[in-house]
């Protein structure tokens, strides 16, 4: 399964189905195939698939089937949907890495979650496409899965906002962390809430590569 290019990789992931009923509450997109494709290949690069692979907040899976395609063994993702979590089972069949996922229904955002194996015992990769905040409610929502991040995670892979490279780095510098990658990505999203004004909208997006200690 290893040794596939992030060209392969992007070319499998494009079957990855989306959300038919997304809700706007949780913030609930298709993560582009490119941008994880480039994370798990970079993760692949990094050696960090060769630790357990936790997908917070899998939504459809994209981040979680990205890291078993590229050569992970172990992958979970985990969601508050349940919905999600069926369509995120459906999709790693789909494209043959079922065997190598689980799914979990749990807050991802939360610093308790019920995981099988904890940093101190087991250090993961963490992969993650945490809700960029858009939503009122969901303020702050990438620090909090920064923080569930950090409490399972060696590594962790983040997806943020445009403008969050300051943010994340004082945060990560705080809690023991270092900001070792840093890239730019468009993130685009079609027209699939009401409160939407045009049918198709490219968002700037920045991705991070945390090692925490």
């Amino acid at each position: 399964m290893a040794g596939r290019s992030r060209r392969t990789l992007a070319r499998e992931l494009e079957s990855i189905a989306d959300f038919e009923a997304p809700s706007p509450s949780l913030e609930q997109y298709l993560t582009p195939p490119e941008i994880a494709a480039h994370i798990a290949h970079l993760a692949g690069l990094q050696d960090d698939l060769e630790r357990p692979v936790v997908d917070l907040g899998t939504g459809t899976g994209m981040l979680a089937t990205a890291a078993a395609l590229a050569g992970a063994e172990q992958v979970l993702g985990v969601d508050l949907d349940p919905d999600a979590l069926a369509l995120a089972w459906e999709n790693a069949a789909r494209v043959g890495v079922d065997s190598q996922t689980d799914w979990i229904r749990a807050d991802a955002s939360r610093r308790s979650l019920p995981l099988s194996f904890s940093r101190s015992t087991q250090p993961a990769t963490v992969l993650s496409n945490p809700p960029f905040g858009a939503q009122r409610g969901n303020r702050h929502a990438d620090r909090e899965f920064l923080e569930a991040a950090r409490s399972v995670a060696a590594v962790s892979y983040t997806i943020h906002n445009e403008g969050s490279q300051e943010f994340v780095e004082s945060y990560a510098a705080d809690e023991g962390g270092t900001v070792t990658h840093a890239f730019r990505a468009a993130f685009p999203i079609e027209r699939r809430f009401e409160f939407h004004t045009s049918e198709s909208e490219e968002l700037a997006a920045e991705v991070f590569r945390i090692e925490w200690e």
